[in-house]
Parts: C-alpha cells; structure tokens; sequence
C-alpha cells in the first residue's frame, strides 16, 4: 500500500474504520454483507497488487461497472495507491464508450462480468489501445494485468492532499463530455460539509440508488456513510417498489435520489403501504422538486430535503433542510459549510447572498470546488471567473439569503420578450396528478420569438388531454408561460444524470416540422 504525507487522502477511510470496528457491516450488496476490515483488506491487497503491476501514482484507471462492493474495493485500492478512477455510464454505447476512453486515456479498463463485452466493444473502437481487465475478487483482485511500459516501483509512491481520486465525466447536456476532476481534498471537503448537515452516523443505514458513474453515487452519502462507520446497502438499478421494500426490510435512515425516484415511489401502489418510519434524511438533487412531491412525502412523515449541486462543486453547493422544507418551498436553501455562493448579475457585479436579493448566474467557491477539467485548460479558464466557479445555472437569493434554482441559462428561452424558465412550467405540470413526467422546451415561432413545448408522459390508462393540461397550466402560469404546445410521449430522453435532454427533445421536433432554430 502507498503512504500518505497528507492528512485529507481517503485511503486513510478504510484502514480507520478496520480499526475501530473491523466487524462491523460496512456494504451490503445484494444481500451479502461486507465488514469494514473486509473491505479494507481487499483494498489494500489490490492496491499493492496495481502497485506490483507496474501502476503509478496519477494512472488512470476507467471502469464501466454497476454499483456494487468490487467497484468500492477499486475506489479504495486507487485512493490508496495514488491512481485515478474514471467510472463511465453503462447506459451508453460502444461508441460513445470509445470516445470517453480517448477522453480520460486509461492505463486500464475495468469491467464487472455483465459489461465486459460492452467493455471490450468500446475498447475496440477507441483511438489508442487499451487493456481490459475483468473487476473483483476472480478478476483485478486476484492478477492485475501488467502496466504497459510499467515497473514495480522501488520504493511507495506518496500519496497527496491535492492528488486527483475521481475523474467524474459529465453527462453532455451542454455539449461535448468533460472529464471533472475531483482531489483527495475535493472529496474530503465534500463529505465534511454533508456530514455537518445531514449528520449521519455508524448507526445510520443508508440506501444508495444513483449510479456510481454520477457523482451522486459517490459524493452524496456513499462516501460519507463509510467515511462514518455506517452500513451502506447498494442498489444496481432503480426500481420504486423494490427500494420500498428495501427501506422497510433494512429499516433504512437515509437515501438519495433524483425528484423522479421519489416521485415513482410515490406513485407506487405499495407507497402508501410501506413502513417508512425509519426513514429520516432523505435528500432529493439533480433537478428542482415541486412541491407537490415535498408533500406527498411529508403526508408519509418522511421529512424530504431538497438539495443543489454539480459536478465541478464536488457536488454539494447548497441545501434546504427537512425543517424549512415547507416555509421555504421553491428553494434550495443556502451553502453547504465550507461553501461560499454568489450571483453574478447581469451588470457584471458579484452579488454575495447575504448581501441581499438578487438575479443572476449561480457562483460557487470553496476546496469542494474541482481544480479543473482534464487535460483542457482553456475550458478550465472559461468555467471560472476571479476564482468562482461559473455554473451555468441562473438563480436568485432572497431577502433571507435562501437560493433558488430559475433553470440552465442555455435552457431559458423567450416569447414575446418575456424570459421563460422551463423548469417552472414542468414543476406546474408535475402538479396534475395524471403527469408521471415531463420537459418543456423552446422552439422557434415566427411572431413570438420562441414558444413553449411540453413533451408530457401521462399516468398509464388516463385520458389527459392537451386541452386538459393547458387548462390546468393556465391556472399556475402567466399567459405567455403556459405551452402553447403539448406533446404526449411514452417517455423522456435523459441523461446519465437523469436530466431531460431537451436539445434532444427539440431536434425531434425540428426535424419533424422542417424549421430551424
């Protein structure tokens, strides 16, 4: 195993808690159970094991895998001995894998068994070669193949504060996939400012759902939850009724998701049926919530916290906790600790929050906050201004300080001169209880400028008509915010993120009226 000269690195995790309480369940992954000092012998053999092979501090190591306990093993190994984990979507194609392996230029593919042909597809296709080798304990675990050009170092490499761990890939929406890179202090500044607010502990009993090629699947709760000594159950994929199940079974305390998990728990038969009582931090991010889901949880007494972040902050950039949830509905609440937010105002001005209310691009500061993008200076330099980081997100503060989300500026569009946030018309939709999903976007009109679709998933068996629904919008909406267009769809494109690719939406829609944006 490498040493460490500082006192931030996270291989330091697993060898605390082996010897605090070694027996202890660290991850239950599929109904088998692993204790802290299992989990941190494992990662320590790999990372002696990489080390032997010829794998050297700042090497790259990509993995396509499921959530599951090797890829945690992998992650520990790789703090341990200095390596860079750079876990890609499963969900995309060979293709689009190939062009992530040229983006991050691995030393070594890792692939759980259910991806490995995909794996090997995607390496085949990419520009350089790339060595795949097969994840856990029968794979990686037991022979790591040889570093290409690579020795067994003479003597451990030091691992630093300031040593990339995650290499987080963003999911596109805005354009070509970046690499974010995430530190050793990163991540601990991260889960430092969650655990002073979400206050979790070795008691605790955490369900985690977000995919481990999110963020979220690291940085919100996982990681923190065995930073503490906690017990972490792992989810491959999301499905509403067997996560109720889980929350019942393992009397779960907390969990993470996306406004769509707990509105499709919600709107499971089961939900109301369910022992939930265990539940008592539940955190929703990725998207604003409407709240007509804050209540459907609360009604259930589960307290449900709606949180802000990105990538690039690390994520966690502000909260609205559980006891404000209701009197501040619309919000995300203020900056996590160790976090500082501001707005950058349309006159070129940077607005703190507390410095009263205010419009504008969203700024985060902060050691959460990435040192860059992989390998691209120049959209380094872009991403931050007088060292904020510019999120892309227009927001605004009120009197009391508390942040609110308006949508992506690059999502905003406007009819008739008035600026329209899509996100505000999807959170109203959301309110008729026969829309399960949907996205509003802009597309180009001729007298109004632009004007708002509303591509719309109903409840299955409803008779929802568009009428119905413009009637329901213009009830909550301006005039010029009500779509002017609605369009039934069996489901939303997303991204990796569970974000609703819009461009996506709106191409389909060009393409089919002939127009042009």
């Amino acid at each position: 195993m490498s040493t460490s000269d500082g006192l931030l690195t996270l291989g330091r995790w697993t060898s605390d808690r082996a010897r605090i309480a070694g027996d202890h369940t660290a991850i239950i992954d599929r109904g088998l159970a692993t204790t802290y000092r299992q989990l941190d012998e494992r990662a320590t053999a790999l990372a002696d094991r990489l080390r032997l092979a010829g794998y050297r501090r700042g090497d790259i190591l990509a993995t396509l895998s499921g959530n599951g306990v090797d890829h945690i093993v992998l992650f520990f190994a790789c703090a341990k001995a200095g390596l860079v984990l750079a876990p890609i979507s499963w969900r995309l194609t060979a293709q689009e894998i190939a062009g992530q392996l040229d983006l991050v230029d691995p030393a070594l593919f890792v692939a759980e068994t259910g991806y490995a042909q995909l794996a090997l597809d995607g390496a085949a296709l990419a520009a350089e070669r790339v060595p795949v080798s097969e994840l856990g304990e029968v794979g990686i675990e037991q022979d790591p193949p040889r570093r290409s050009g690579g020795m067994a170092p003479a003597g451990r490499d030091v691992v630093r504060d300031e040593d990339p761990l995650l290499l987080i890939l963003t999911s596109g929406t805005t354009g070509r996939s970046k690499a974010v890179i995430l530190t050793h202090a990163n991540c601990h500044w991260t889960n430092e400012s969650l655990g002073q607010v979400l206050s979790i502990g070795a008691s605790d009993i955490v369900l985690a759902v977000m995919p481990q090629y999110h963020v979220g699947g690291w940085n919100v709760q996982p990681l923190l939850t065995l930073r503490v000594g906690g017990t972490l159950i792992l989810e491959r994929r999301f499905e509403p009724g067997r996560a109720l199940r889980l929350i019942e079974e393992h009397r779960v305390t907390a969990t993470m998701g996306v406004p769509t998990n707990y509105l499709l728990m919600a709107q499971h038969p089961e939900f109301l049926h369910t022992d939930l009582t265990s539940l008592r931090v539940a955190v929703t991010g990725g998207a604003p919530a409407p709240l007509s889901l804050f209540s459907l949880w609360h009604d259930r007494g589960v307290p449900l916290t709606q949180g802000y972040g990105l990538s690039e902050a690390g994520p966690n950039v502000a909260c609205l906790p559980a006891d404000r949830a209701l009197s501040h509905a619309g919000t995300v609440g203020r900056p996590y600790p160790f976090v500082e937010v501001a707005l950058l105002t349309d006159d070129g001005t940077i607005h703190l929050l507390d410095d009263g209310p205010a419009v504008g691009e969203i700024l985060v500061r902060g050691p959460s906050v990435m040192p860059g993008y992989l390998g691209d200076p120049a959209t380094t330099a872009e991403a931050f201004l007088d060292g904020w980081l510019r999120t892309g997100d227009r927001g605004e503060c009120d009197s009391d300080g508390y942040l609110s989300i308006v949508d992506r500026i690059k999502d905003l569009f406007i009819s008739g001169g008035e600026m329209v946030a899509p996100v505000e018309i999807e959170n109203a939709l959301l309110e008729h209880p026969d829309v399960i999903e949907c996205a509003v976007a802009g597309v180009p009109d001729e007298r109004w400028g632009e004007h708002g679709v509303a591509w719309v998933v109903r409840r299955p068996g409803s008779r929802l008509s568009d009428q119905d629904l413009v009637d329901h919008a213009g009830t909550r909406l301006a005039r010029f915010k009500v779509p002017r267009e609605i369009v039934f769809v069996p489901r939303i494109p997303r991204s990796s993120a569970e974000k609703p690719l819009r461009r996506e939406l709106v191409a389909r829609y060009l393409a089919r009226s002939g127009a042009s944006r």
